[in-house]
């Protein structure tokens, strides 16, 4: 028997007091556009989304696509039958035929608790119902080959052989917008993707430095939002110049102190940046410890210079998580090409892992940072993809 319907579970949606209403349609909007290249309807309830596939002729990409939806908790394949008992044997027998199971046991939730037999008296006649037309199977309920889940809701009766995980999360657009700070290695891609999981629409901001920083970074960025539009379908992408003010830091800055007062001055710019885009925070993708720069204290120190909410998704997460991450989203092979951004290429040897506020703030004092800062604010490019493409730039101010 062909699957005719897909229901969604929404996980973490359910908790969802008096907005829960408002996550589903957001949820359900962000379905039917996924799905807009395939025959599908989509339809909302309290308790679950439903997808018509009874004009798919393979659901697997449909399932896979909307494993990349942020919100979704299990996505099942069912089929939808009338909730009349024998009709339900039928689907049943017909359905566990196809898979050829040596074990199988029958598991069944009553939803509609007007049904006048109970969970475990559906269970009781459909199991019986099969052992005895199915020669070469039998029942295990302890670790059967196949699970035949029954679940009989209020408008029909649903079958399912089984259920494949989603990302989890919050509808992507339900918790406003942050800028993140990207930087073409591996942790910053990872940390926009944990964003747009917890439904969060992302801006990206990038620092180059020509001409000690290559253009072949910009072409990993590039590559890497084309795999995080899989995730959210439009992303920005604002390029800062940054070698103007970065000659300045190394002409006027103690070498230890380098990193810590880049990091100041990239806050405070991103923080300008994103208050022109309305964004709600900013974000970076450290990890505490990992770095010089992403020590207790350094963070301390950088967080200094603003009151705007910064973000750390990745904050207590480890390399290995990180990387692991990476990998499941298409971005680790991009981020490893031997290209360097600006925090890589001037690396102190020695970086201050406990800097001194009075320190930083006495090496600011020496140099103009705030007309170089506005600068990098009024100068930003901007190049926006979608879909996996990038679709048009918009030159930085007096180009």
């Amino acid at each position: 028997m062909k699957y005719n319907s897909i229901m969604i579970h929404y996980g973490e949606l359910s908790t969802k007091g008096n907005n829960r209403k408002l996550f589903i349609q957001q949820l359900l909007h962000n379905v039917r556009v996924a799905l807009k290249a395939f025959p599908t309807n989509t339809t909302g309830a309290r308790d679950h989304i439903y997808v018509d596939v009874s004009e798919v002729e393979d659901i697997a990409p449909v399932i896979s696509r909307l494993q990349e939806v942020s919100g979704i908790q299990r996505i099942t394949p069912v089929c939808k039958v009338e909730k009349e008992i024998m009709k339900v044997k039928e689907a049943a027998l017909e359905l566990l035929q196809e898979a050829k199971p040596k074990t199988f046991k029958v598991e069944t939730k009553r939803a509609d608790k007007t049904y006048p037999l109970d969970s475990y008296g559906i269970s009781r006649q459909v199991g019986g119902y099969l052992l005895a037309k199915m020669e070469t199977a039998e029942v295990d309920v302890h670790s059967p080959e196949a699970v035949l889940r029954v679940n009989m809701r209020e408008d029909a009766c649903y079958l399912s052989l089984a259920e494949y995980p989603g990302i989890g999360g919050y509808p992507l657009g339900m918790n406003g917008k942050v800028t993140m700070l990207l930087s073409g290695g591996i942790d910053s891609p990872v940390a926009a993707y944990s964003l747009i999981r917890r439904g969060i629409r992302v801006d990206c901001l990038h620092f180059a430095s020509p001409p000690y920083t290559s253009d072949a970074v910009l072409d990993k960025l590039s590559d890497i939002l084309k795999e995080l539009n899989t995730y959210q379908s439009d992303i920005k992408l604002d390029v800062v110049p940054f070698t103007k003010l970065q000659d300045e830091i190394y002409r006027n800055v103690a070498e230890p102190y380098c990193i810590t007062i880049m990091r100041r001055m990239m806050v405070r710019i991103a923080v300008g940046v994103a208050k022109k885009s309305k964004a709600l925070a900013i974000a970076t993708g450290e990890s505490i410890g990992q770095v010089a720069s992403q020590t207790l204290e350094s963070l301390s120190v950088i967080n200094e210079v603003t009151n705007f909410p910064i973000l750390r998704p990745l904050a207590t997460s480890d390399k290995v998580e990180i990387i692991n991450t990476a990998k499941r989203i298409n971005t680790y092979e991009i981020s490893i090409r031997p290209f360097e951004d600006c925090c890589t290429i001037f690396k102190p040897r020695k970086p201050k892992t406990k800097p001194n506020l009075k320190d930083c703030e006495y090496y600011e004092s020496k140099f103009d940072w705030q007309k170089l800062v506005e600068e990098c604010i009024e100068n930003v490019r901007h190049i926006y993809f979608s879909n996996g493409e990038e679709v048009r730039q918009e030159a930085k101010k007096g180009e």
